[in-house]
């Protein structure tokens, strides 16, 4: 395959999928990941796309959201994985908040047959999947965004003050290597925060995608989360810093 006709085929699932990793392009394009390296760092140079740690994403990203479907199918293999190993973590009696977050979709489908199980979410989808299982849900009222979530005044106040959880599992727009989770929806932002203050243990759900993503709004400091799940790597000095501030790596 010509470099042209790999530039375009990656442009090409990066319009559909909204993000792509550097391993999946290397697959589909039968070349080596070092190719698809460069092929990302002419489009990028080109202003075709946006480069992050492990992929590339859409150039409109840089201002602009992706769709709930879109989002849902990026990386989905990784979220499917860190899901599965989430759910581990979850037990009956277990009172957990679960964000918006498309990688909460996808845990909401491993926990349905968790008996004796509370979900606080603000999540429509995830409100959906939980419908006629086994798990008793809490939903968080307020204003309904395009995101299917509840979002706002309301929905801050109903969890500052009456909703509490022993574990929180939530995920994020970026990552960034000075150890700050970063969003860049306000509205679901205040959410996340409003529900990390009420819960004893924090659960970040982070695929390889997020790090290095940037998003203008600070969410948490990461030495705040209990544990990181995810399937990305840290270098030996990043993990002597989590070893510090007590933060568990689990590896998926």
């Amino acid at each position: 395959m010509l470099a042209i006709e790999r530039h375009n085929k990656i442009l090409e699932i990066l319009k559909s999928d909204g993000a792509a990793a550097v391993s999946d392009l290397s697959t589909v394009l039968e070349v080596t990941e070092e190719t698809v390296r460069r092929d990302l760092e002419k489009l990028e140079k080109n202003g075709e796309l946006i480069r992050t740690h492990g992929g590339a994403v859409c150039v409109d990203q840089k201002n602009i959201e992706l769709s709930y479907k879109r989002r849902i199918k990026s990386f989905a293999d990784e979220k499917i994985l860190i899901a599965k190993e989430a759910a581990k973590h979850i037990a009956p009696f277990d009172t957990v908040f679960i964000d918006a977050s498309t990688t909460a979709h996808y845990l909401a489908e491993e926990i349905k047959h968790i008996k004796n199980l509370t979900v606080i979410t603000n999540s429509m989808k995830v409100i959906s999947l939980l419908t006629d299982s086994d798990v008793r849900v809490v939903s968080i009222g307020g204003v309904l965004s395009k995101n299917c979530s509840f979002v706002g005044n309301v929905a801050e106040s109903c969890i500052e003050k009456s909703l509490f959880a022993n574990k929180m599992f939530f995920s994020a727009k970026g990552f960034l290597d000075n150890m700050l989770i970063l969003e860049s929806d306000g509205a679901e932002c205040a959410i996340k925060q409003k529900m990390f203050d009420n819960a004893k243990s924090k659960y970040f759900l982070c695929d390889k995608s997020k790090f290095g993503k940037v998003g203008h709004i600070k969410l948490c400091d990461a030495s705040q989360v209990d544990y990181i799940i995810t399937d990305g790597c840290f270098d030996d000095d990043t993990k002597k810093k989590f070893e510090k501030f007590g933060t568990k790596i689990l590896k998926v």
